[in-house]
């Protein structure tokens, strides 16, 4: 339909109105109720346009699941992984795409993404606060002995700060820690999950349901474009930053080093995020890096699904590490191509 046309202004001379009758060549000025309705709908006609330029370069999250949204990476050449799904976008630059299936998939431990998110809300700390402290219950402590779930080692009765427990949650992935912050914040992992729900509507992660803590339930299911969404606000919080940022840990209390499962810290200008994997969910990560262009440091995040489904959880947490690693190298390598293209789209429009 073509856009409405706005009512033809009549031409009004610089200079000012005579009183009493017109002067000729003159035409007398619009009441100015009516100038500021006519201005303000000029004023929203321009906003229309402008939004569907901005559309056209960003490109929509809709779409046939066999497309590709190359957002600002038209053209240019980048190591998409072929498995899963995949979305990928630079702070102050915008999306560069989404490949891959549509589809919600199970999502393994990138769900304590927003575990962490929801209680840092509820919960915030700044700077080096650690927090209150929180006491760990006989089903945490049951449950770190787990053979089937990454836990952590904790007894019943000891006590940890906020810090501290989401450090031994989003380092080690502790499933156990999840769920008993969910338990400490909302009295039970239940009531925490339609918080997390909540938040995720919040962000317009339309595609996404949370049923548990943890992400051990195959019926957490998500996808990249929507755990985008998700990396870009918790990748604002310093405190969370800097946890997903450590490559190792040490807690008093808990025994050993504490190693973070995400592998590609401190290589290719990674600094977080998050890993998952299971053997419905295959591999996934959450990734955060930063890449140098046009004389400035660039945040770049990705998330990758589903990778190598079906297969055995590390098998699926390799590939999504090894794929992950390829695509922030290639993204780094094109990023001045990337920032030139999108001068170039910004002159011809």
């Amino acid at each position: 339909m073509p856009p409405a046309r706005l009512p033809a202004v009549p031409a009004v001379p610089t200079g000012r109105a005579v009183r009493g009758g017109e002067r000729p060549g003159y035409r007398p000025l619009l009441p100015l109720r009516r100038r500021r309705v006519l201005r303000l709908a000029a004023s929203m006609w321009a906003l229309v346009l402008i939004a569907v330029a901005v559309g056209g370069c960003f490109g929509s999250p809709g779409g046939d699941a066999n497309t590709a949204d190359e957002g600002l990476a038209a053209g240019i050449d980048l190591p998409w992984p072929e498995d899963g799904q995949t979305s990928v976008m630079v702070e102050g630059l915008g999306a560069l795409g989404t490949r891959g299936e549509r589809e919600p998939v199970p999502i393994a431990s990138v769900t304590k993404v927003m575990t962490a998110y929801v209680i840092l809300g509820e919960h915030p700390l700044k700077g080096a606060a650690t927090g209150p402290v929180i006491e760990v219950d006989r089903q945490a402590a049951d449950e770190s002995s787990s053979s089937e779930e990454s836990s952590a080692p904790v007894r019943e009765g000891q006590r940890f700060t906020e810090r501290q427990l989401l450090e031994l949650m989003l380092i080690p992935s502790g499933n156990n820690i999840a769920r008993l912050l969910a338990r400490w914040d909302a009295g039970s992992q239940e009531a925490f999950v339609v918080k997390m729900n909540r938040a995720a509507a919040r962000l317009g992660m339309t595609h996404t349901t949370y049923t548990g803590a943890s992400g051990i339930e195959p019926t957490t299911v998500s996808t990249a474009a929507d755990q985008l969404r998700l990396a870009r606000q918790v990748m604002k919080n310093g405190v969370f930053r800097s946890i997903v940022a450590k490559r190792e840990v040490t807690i008093p209390g808990v025994p050993g080093t504490i190693v973070n499962t995400n592998t590609l810290l401190g290589r290719s200008g990674v600094i977080g995020l998050k890993t998952g994997s299971t053997t419905a969910a295959g591999g996934a990560l959450m990734w955060a890096a930063e890449a140098e262009a046009a004389g400035r440091t660039w945040l770049v995040l990705g998330v990758v699904l589903h990778q190598s489904a079906g297969s055995p959880p590390a098998a699926g947490l390799r590939a999504a590490l090894d794929r992950s690693r390829e695509m922030v190298d290639g993204v780094r390598a094109a990023l001045d191509s990337v920032i030139a293209a999108q001068a170039a789209s910004a002159r011809d429009r």
